[in-house]
C-alpha cells in the first residue's frame, strides 16, 4: 500500500485536476465513526465532502418496528431478546429500555443463537429475537432459524426488521435531491455479499464505487481510488479491501440466507418504503415468524417532525443542519435514532465535536 503522505499528495493533485467540488458517501455507519476517529476530514482536500449514508441498521429501524417489538415484549410469558444498541432507540412513545423498566421482559444478547438456547432452557416462555441489521448479521439469524426448525424448538421466533444494502443505493441514486459523485462501499456487508451486487452503480448510474476497510490508510486509499476514476472519466466497482472481500463474497452464508429468507418491501426510518430491501421468512419457516404469531400492535405515532435523520441518512443534510442537533437532541436524550447508535452520524458528529 502507498504511504499516507503519498496518497494525500495524490488526492491534492487529483482534486486540482478535477477542479470542482465533490461529494462522496460512506455508506457504512462504522466508516462514519472511523472517518471521525482517524481525523480523515481534517487531512483531505477542502473541495472533497464526505456524506454519511443509510448504512446504520439502528438508524433505519422504523418506529413501527420498535413499537411492535415493545408490544411483543409486554405479552405475558414473552421474552424479547435484542442486540444492545436497539435498547434506547425511540419508538412512538417509549424505547425498549423504558418498556423494560416498566416490567417488560427484554434481554440483551450478543447472538441469536443465545436466544435459541434460552428458548430451549425456558420452554414455558415464548422467546422472540428482534432481528435487525444488514447482510452482516442476517446470515447468522438465518442459521438460527434453520437450527430452530431442525431441532423443533416451538417456543422460538424472530421479528424480522432486516434491511439489505444494494437496492437502498439504487433508491438514493434515483432520488433527484441526492447528489453523490461516488460511494465508499461498506466493508462488513461486502464480506458477505461480495462486489457483484454493486455493479449496477457503475454500469447504470456511472458512479465510481470502492469497497474499503476501516483503518485510516484503507479509507484514504478508497477515496483516492474513487478520485482516480472520476479524473479518468471512469465508473467501476473496485476493491480496496481484498484481504477480506472477494467478488463473490461468502457464498455459503448467502445461500443459507436465501434458503430461509425472501426479499420483501421494507420501511426505512426517515426514508420511506424501499421495494425489495427487506427480508421475510419463506413459507417453510413461517412458524418462526413472530409477526404472524403475535400480531403486535403499534402506536401509529409518526416520526418526530423536526428530526432530520432521514435527510441525513440520504446525504441531503449533515447533522449540524438539523434544528434539533445538540439542543433538543443529544446522546443522553435522543429524539432520532441517528443520535442513539454508536454508528449514527449524529452521534459521531456530537462525540467528535463537529457542532
Amino acid at each position: 500500500m502507498m504511504t499516507m503522505q503519498a496518497m494525500l499528495d495524490e488526492l491534492a493533485a487529483l482534486t486540482g485536476t478535477i477542479a470542482r467540488p465533490l461529494k462522496l458517501m460512506e455508506v457504512c455507519g462504522t466508516h462514519t465513526v472511523e472517518i471521525f476517529r482517524h481525523g480523515v476530514r481534517g487531512v483531505i482536500p477542502a473541495s472533497l465532502t464526505l456524506l454519511s449514508g443509510p448504512g446504520c441498521p439502528v438508524c433505519v429501524t422504523s418506529i413501527h418496528d420498535v413499537d411492535a417489538a415493545i408490544s411483543i415484549a409486554k405479552r405475558p410469558g414473552a421474552v424479547l431478546v435484542t442486540f444492545g444498541d436497539m435498547m434506547r432507540v425511540p419508538g412512538g412513545r417509549q424505547s425498549l429500555m423504558e418498556a423494560r423498566s416498566e416490567g417488560a421482559d427484554v434481554r440483551v444478547m450478543y447472538s441469536p443463537m443465545d436466544a435459541l438456547k434460552l428458548a430451549q432452557q425456558e420452554p414455558q416462555k415464548q422467546v422472540v429475537f428482534f432481528a435487525t441489521g444488514f447482510e452482516t448479521t442476517s446470515p447468522l439469524i438465518a442459521a438460527t432459524v434453520y437450527a430452530a426448525s431442525r431441532q423443533g424448538v416451538g417456543n422460538f421466533s424472530i421479528f424480522s426488521s432486516h434491511k439489505t444494502v444494494p437496492l437502498a443505493l439504487k433508491a438514493l441514486l434515483d432520488a433527484p435531491d441526492v447528489q453523490v459523485d461516488g460511494f465508499i462501499l461498506p466493508g462488513h456487508v461486502s464480506t458477505l455479499i461480495g462486489l457483484r451486487p454493486y455493479q449496477f452503480v457503475a454500469d447504470h448510474y456511472r458512479k465510481p464505487a470502492v469497497v474499503t476497510g476501516f483503518e485510516a490508510q484503507e479509507i484514504i486509499l478508497g477515496i483516492t481510488m474513487i478520485l482516480r476514476q472520476i479524473a479518468a472519466g471512469e465508473a467501476k466497482v473496485e476493491n480496496a479491501y481484498p484481504s477480506v472481500v472477494s467478488a463473490d463474497g461468502n457464498t455459503k452464508a448467502m445461500a443459507l440466507l436465501h434458503e430461509v429468507f425472501r426479499p420483501a418491501d421494507a420501511y426505512w426510518r426517515g426514508i420511506g418504503v424501499l421495494p425489495g430491501t427487506g427480508l421475510k421468512l419463506r413459507d417453510q419457516y413461517r412458524a418462526f415468524d413472530a409477526e404472524e404469531r403475535f400480531h403486535p400492535e403499534t402506536t401509529g405515532v409518526p416520526e418526530p417532525e423536526l428530526c432530520s435523520c432521514g435527510d441525513i441518512l440520504r446525504g441531503v443534510k449533515i447533522p449540524t443542519e438539523c434544528p434539533l442537533f445538540g439542543a433538543g437532541c443529544t446522546p443522553d436524550d435522543p429524539v432520532g435514532p441517528c443520535m442513539v447508535s454508536a454508528e449514527g452520524s449524529c452521534a459521531a458528529y456530537y462525540k467528535y465535536g463537529q457542532r
